[in-house]
């Protein structure tokens, strides 16, 4: 692209007078402008000179190239710094950037997912506390009864509406679970039966 190429060379002097710094100059000097891709100038350290990309990436550097370039190119940019001089490099670059960009976004997913999870199962956690403490007489067998049938129907309830729960949900609505067998005296395998029985699980 020449005057991509054309755009870099008129642009270069001026960043060079307006920084300081071996390391810099010899930075700007290796560094190949490869692409103009959707407002970025995508400028190429070789490789074996990966270490100078450290250079250009300094704020005030960067900032003096989006100035001096953007004036010569004859449109506004942002600068990234990658690896490689050339478009194979650059191909290379991106692909690793849509990685990263996926597996980022699956985690953030995935995070989300166990925040979800977490609130939602929390939230039942606390209605069961909630619901024992307000009970009178709470050591009377018929009592831990009564509540033992509202926290299985409030459990069931909120298990009908999330299915294909993960990892994390699964321990989560357990813990639910577990608190009902601690309140009511009733082994949590079976509180487990029941709840499951009435989301139609079992």
């Amino acid at each position: 692209m020449p005057e991509l190429a054309e755009a870099w060379k008129a642009s270069l002097p001026t960043v060079l007078n307006n920084v300081t710094g071996r390391g810099i100059w010899t930075a700007l000097n290796a560094a190949v402008p490869i692409a103009v891709d959707d407002g970025w100038l995508i400028l190429g350290i070789p490789q074996n000179d990966t270490e100078l990309a450290g250079h250009l990436r300094l704020p005030n550097t960067s900032r003096q190239i989006e100035v001096a370039f953007s004036k010569s190119y004859g449109a506004p940019v942002k600068v990234r710094i990658i690896g490689g001089t050339t478009d194979a490099d650059y191909e290379i670059f991106k692909r690793r950037e849509a990685e990263r960009r996926r597996m980022q976004e699956a985690e953030m997913v995935k995070l989300r997912q166990e925040l979800q999870a977490k609130s939602t199962w929390e939230g039942v956690y606390e209605q069961l506390s909630r619901r024992f403490s307000a009970m009178t007489n709470r050591s009377l067998p018929q009592n831990k009864a009564r509540f033992y049938a509202e926290a299985v129907a409030l459990v069931a309830e909120a298990r009908k509406e999330r299915h294909n729960e993960d990892d994390s949900g699964e321990r989560n609505f357990a813990r639910c679970l577990e608190r009902i067998s601690q309140y009511s005296d009733v082994p949590s395998t079976l509180v487990a039966e029941e709840v499951l029985k009435r989301a139609g699980e079992l």
